[in-house]
């Protein structure tokens, strides 16, 4: 079995990083900064970290077919075009509802683009812990970054058993997902908002975005908005 090697590739601080989603064509990892309000892409080859600011909280990226990258702004879907750092908006909801936001969005098999608003969530476990962001992998298995738990768990979501956990060297881990060349690689968010300087001090790298291999398993690529 494969020795899981957890590295910290992008110590960026984010206030709430989360939705990391594989680009292929760029061979770069897409991740936002809820209320930090960036748009984040940490490229493979350079190593580097390039980020868009924008004019409200950003809560999910996604792929978009025709090129670039569409965003969950506010309470707006809008484009991104990446060189040309610019955003346009393509549909707003909730306009009399200034204080509400949306609060995750993902693409499915048909290309649509689903987000909710902020919503009541519910623990996954005993422990201390929120059930954030998820992801699959090719044999149908669910993994799911535990906030304030500090790891992500693997999970069968037919029978709810637990089958491997790992720890990784922040508390407030907050979504995963599949990359790399094969989708060999996992990529793990984090935040920082809410730690005092003690707590910081003791984890430095919250808020970075982690690199997890030796899973021993591959996941599935992200599916682009058709629009």
């Amino acid at each position: 079995m494969s020795s899981v090697k957890i590295e910290c590739i992008a110590n960026e601080g984010s206030r709430i990083g989360e939705s990391p989603v594989w680009d292929e064509k760029e061979s770069a990892l897409l991740f936002v900064d809820i209320t930090g309000r960036k748009v984040c892409r940490w490229s493979s080859v350079t190593k580097q970290v390039q980020a868009i600011s924008v004019d409200a909280p950003v809560s999910s990226v996604a792929l978009r077919k025709s090129g670039d990258y569409v965003i969950t702004l506010g309470t707006r879907f809008a484009a991104l075009k990446w060189k040309e750092k610019l955003v346009t908006t393509i549909a707003h909801v909730d306009k009399d509802k200034p204080n509400n936001r949306f609060n995750d969005g993902k693409v499915d098999p048909a290309g649509r683009y689903f987000a909710g608003n902020r919503r009541s969530i519910y623990r996954l476990e005993k422990e201390e812990s929120i059930p954030d962001g998820m992801c699959i992998d090719t044999e149908g298995k669910l993994w799911v970054a535990c906030y304030d738990g500090g790891r992500v768990i693997r999970l069968d979501p037919e029978t709810g058993k637990r089958l491997q956990t790992v720890k990784l060297p922040v508390d407030k881990t907050t979504s995963c997902c599949f990359g790399g060349k094969d989708y060999s690689e996992m990529y793990v968010t984090s935040a920082r908002d809410g730690m005092d300087k003690e707590w910081l001090s003791r984890q430095p790298q919250a808020g970075g975005v982690f690199k997890i291999t030796g899973l021993g398993v591959k996941g599935v690529p992200p599916y682009p908005f058709a629009g």
